[in-house]
């Protein structure tokens, strides 16, 4: 598949879909040169103002899908981005916007919006997520040890995958956010634990690939010592209280 240059790719997306735009971010796994022949071009577009943000997934060129490039693009101005920077990524632990624009290469060249943007992204990702609250250590432990306790005799083959994919997330979540870094998800877990930790992410992936094959016993190992330091497994005692506010009154 001959594919057109990404970021002369990206140049014509905001010069034809984007009038307007004062530039953009080329992010994903093309900039990090880990593609893959499926991969897509994360695009972050800045414009001076908006109505309201918005994403798009297209094609470029249009209707190209055997050697076109399959486009995802983040529509935004400095005020938009700054409230997904702050109620979305940040809240969340993730940061999935702010690593693209920490990542991302500035086309068609640096401006005075999208350095203060790259400069706003990386200073936010700098000082790390919020601390994880008590409650949430406590959740991920009752669920984590549901799920093992489910793992121990599950009922069919397809309950038990089910099950281990659940704890994949979870699992290595629990460890990122109690080492104080931040989240991931999905295909982005193995690359964010191995950044943190090479020798707990080749763990993870030798425990999950026995797991998905039937075999637990280094599945529940490695849940037990990513457990140990918070309090291992939690069920016994565990109490969780809803919201005052969450009220509403039954139909008369």
């Amino acid at each position: 598949m001959n594919r057109a240059d990404p970021i002369e790719t990206a140049v014509e997306i905001l010069r034809e879909r984007y009038a307007g735009a004062d530039s953009a971010f080329v992010a994903g796994s093309v900039i990090r040169g880990d593609a893959t022949a499926t991969s897509d071009l994360d695009i972050v577009v800045l414009f001076p103002r908006l109505e309201n943000s918005y994403r798009d997934s297209f094609f470029h060129p249009p209707g190209d899908f055997a050697c076109g490039w399959p486009i995802e693009t983040f529509v935004h101005d400095e005020e938009t981005i700054e409230y997904y920077f702050i109620e979305k990524d940040r809240a969340s632990g993730v940061g999935a916007i702010m690593w693209m624009v920490h990542d991302g290469v500035a086309v068609p060249g640096p401006t005075p919006l999208n350095e203060r943007v790259k400069s706003r992204a990386n200073a936010l990702l700098a000082a790390g997520p919020p601390p994880v609250s008590r409650s949430e250590v406590e959740y991920w432990r009752y669920t984590i040890t549901g799920l093992l306790d489910d793992l121990a005799a599950p009922r069919n083959e397809g309950e038990a995958r089910a099950i281990v994919t659940s704890l994949h997330h979870i699992l290595a979540n629990h460890w990122l956010r109690n080492a104080g870094r931040w989240g991931a998800s999905g295909k982005t877990i193995p690359r964010r634990l191995a950044v943190a930790d090479a020798g707990l992410a080749q763990r993870f992936d030798a425990a999950f690939a026995a797991a998905f094959d039937g075999r637990y016993d280094a599945l529940f190992a490695l849940a037990d010592a990513v457990l140990a330091p918070t309090g291992g497994r939690l069920f016994d005692g565990y109490s969780a209280k809803s919201d005052a506010a969450w009220r509403r009154a039954p139909p008369v």
